[in-house]
C-alpha cells in the first residue's frame, strides 16, 4: 500500500458521528500553566497550539465548521500583561496561517467574528487579509470569536431589527427566530452540534447563546492545552450515543 493509499485509508476510517458544526471553549490555559509553575502566557501560547492541531483534526473528520472562543468580552478585564500576552499569540497564529491559508493541504476558511473595536490596527489588518485570502476555500470554515459575548451577538441584531422597526421598514410584528438569526455574526453558519468545554467548568460562559439552544453539550475534565486527536474522538463518541429530540 502506498503512502498516499494509506492516508487516505486513515483519513477514510475516522469518524464525525454525524457532528458537521462543532463549537469548543477552551478552558484551562492557566491553570495547565500553573500547574507546570510557567507563566500564564505559555499556557495560551500551548493552548494556541493545540487549536491548530484541532482544526487540522477537525477536518479530517470531515467536520464543516468550528466555532472557537478565543477571547471573550469579558477577558478584557484581564491584565494588561496578559491580555498583551494574547494579541501577541493570536497576531502570530493569523500569520501564520497568511503564509499557510491551506494548512498542509487542507482548504481552511477563517473569519473572526467578534466586536473589533478593541483591536490594534495590526490585529484588524491581519484579520482582514486572512479572512481576503481564505473567502473561497472549501474546506472547513473556522469562526474564531474574538472580543465575542452572545448577549452582545443577540444585541446587536436586535439593534438591527430595531432600526429597520424606526425606519418603517418594518413591522415589529413580523420580527421572527429567522431574522434575529439572520441578523447574527456568521448567519451562515449551522448551530452547532456539539459544543465541547475543557477543565471541568461546567457552563457556557456567555458563548453562543441563541446558537447553542439544542447543541449537545459535552464536559471533559482536560484543560485545553492537553486536548488532543484522542479527546476529541472521545467527544464525538459521547455525541454518537447521544438521542436528539429538539424538544418533539
Amino acid at each position: 500500500m502506498s503512502a498516499e493509499t494509506k492516508k487516505q485509508t486513515e483519513k477514510a476510517a475516522l469518524e464525525n458521528y454525524g457532528v458537521r458544526s462543532i463549537a469548543i471553549i477552551p478552558d484551562g490555559n492557566r491553570r495547565w500553566a500553573k500547574k507546570r509553575l510557567l507563566p500564564a502566557a505559555s499556557g495560551h501560547l500551548e493552548g494556541a497550539n493545540t487549536f491548530k492541531k484541532i482544526i487540522r483534526a477537525c477536518a479530517d473528520r470531515g467536520i464543516e465548521y468550528l466555532t472557537f472562543y478565543a477571547f471573550s468580552t469579558e477577558n478584557w478585564k484581564r491584565s494588561e500583561q496578559e491580555v498583551g500576552a494574547l494579541m501577541n499569540i493570536f497576531t502570530d497564529f493569523m500569520e501564520k496561517y497568511i503564509g499557510d491559508p491551506d494548512d498542509g493541504g487542507r482548504e481552511v476558511r477563517l473569519r473572526v467574528i467578534g466586536d473589533r473595536k478593541g483591536l490594534s490596527e495590526r490585529i484588524l489588518g491581519d484579520i482582514e487579509r486572512i479572512e481576503e485570502l481564505t473567502e473561497n476555500k472549501k474546506g472547513i470554515t473556522v469562526n474564531i470569536c474574538i472580543s465575542y459575548g452572545g448577549r452582545d451577538e443577540i444585541t446587536s441584531s436586535v439593534r438591527k431589527l430595531c432600526r429597520k422597526c424606526a425606519e418603517g421598514k418594518l413591522d415589529p410584528e413580523a420580527v421572527d427566530e429567522k431574522m434575529i438569526g439572520e441578523g447574527l455574526f456568521a448567519p451562515d453558519t449551522p448551530d452547532p452540534d456539539l459544543l465541547v468545554r475543557t477543565s471541568g467548568e461546567l457552563r457556557i460562559s456567555n458563548f453562543l447563546l441563541w446558537q447553542a439552544a439544542y447543541s449537545e453539550l459535552y464536559f471533559t475534565d482536560c484543560f485545553w492545552p492537553d486536548f488532543d486527536e484522542k479527546e476529541l474522538d472521545k467527544a464525538l463518541r459521547e455525541f454518537g450515543r447521544r438521542k436528539r429530540r429538539f424538544g418533539a
